[in-house]
């Protein structure tokens, strides 16, 4: 017998593949390569504003972007059949921060080389507004998606946002900026006396934390965490919830 699927789950799923599916049109806007094209150039386009708005609703509401709306991870999650390892060893989370200051760091060097001479260009690489208009360019999107599929079937569950995303820096240090300002955001809460130590909820992490000994030490925040809400909704003693303060 099948086991049904919690109803916010098969939101977030849906809201998932709709992001998946227009990954053709989105790609650009969320590109690492297309902000530092456009930096060399004295660009500013449409990816920095998007890195921005990740990093301020992070403020409120973390990683939520990564568990609802990122279409590298809703590739990623289709790959769970195939392999659906956890992450054991998370040193690995560190390799996307050394590649993220560089490159960071070498955008804003020629956006501050370009000065006043800055010119703004949403569209930079995307004149119809559509990132794959050719033929041609699906050579790159398969790519973009080759990346991040092998990530996941050779490293394990989402292994490519544990590895090489460049976008959750952005949110993790929002969120820890929100936290340190006392600002009122989504987060998890637990009550250890409600768990039974089923570990339901550390098998159905997709980000491979330990989340039954994050509930037994009241100890929910992990920057890791992407407020998918899979520990909430299959945690059959309501021992986890979603809380916002």
């Amino acid at each position: 017998m099948s086991k049904t699927i919690p109803i916010r789950q098969r939101i977030r799923q849906a809201i998932l593949l709709t992001s998946m599916l227009l990954f053709p049109v989105t790609m650009n806007y969320l590109s690492p390569y297309v902000v530092m094209d456009g930096a060399v150039q004295g660009l500013l386009m449409a990816s920095p504003i998007i890195f921005t708005l990740q990093f301020i609703t992070a403020l409120f509401f973390g990683r939520f972007f990564c568990g609802w709306i990122c279409p590298a991870g809703a590739f990623q999650d289709a790959c769970l059949g195939i392999n659906n390892q956890p992450i054991k060893n998370h040193k690995i989370d560190w390799i996307k921060w050394m590649l993220w200051f560089p490159w960071l760091g070498t955008i804003l060097y020629f956006l501050g080389k370009a000065g006043e001479s800055i010119k703004f260009d949403p569209l930079h690489l995307t004149e119809t507004g559509v990132s794959v208009d050719n033929p041609v360019k699906f050579i790159t999107y398969y790519l973009v998606v080759l990346l991040f599929v092998l990530a996941a079937v050779l490293i394990g569950r989402r292994g490519g946002c544990h590895v090489y995303c460049w976008m959750a820096p952005f949110m993790i240090l929002g969120r820890k900026l929100g936290n340190a300002i006392h600002l009122p955001g989504l987060h998890l809460k637990a009550d250890p006396e409600m768990c039974t130590g089923c570990k339901t909820c550390t098998a159905n992490c997709p980000m491979s934390l330990n989340v039954n000994d994050m509930v037994m030490n009241r100890q929910m925040e992990n920057s890791e965490c992407i407020l998918c809400g899979k520990c909430v909704d299959n945690c059959h003693t309501q021992a986890i919830y979603y809380n916002f303060r």
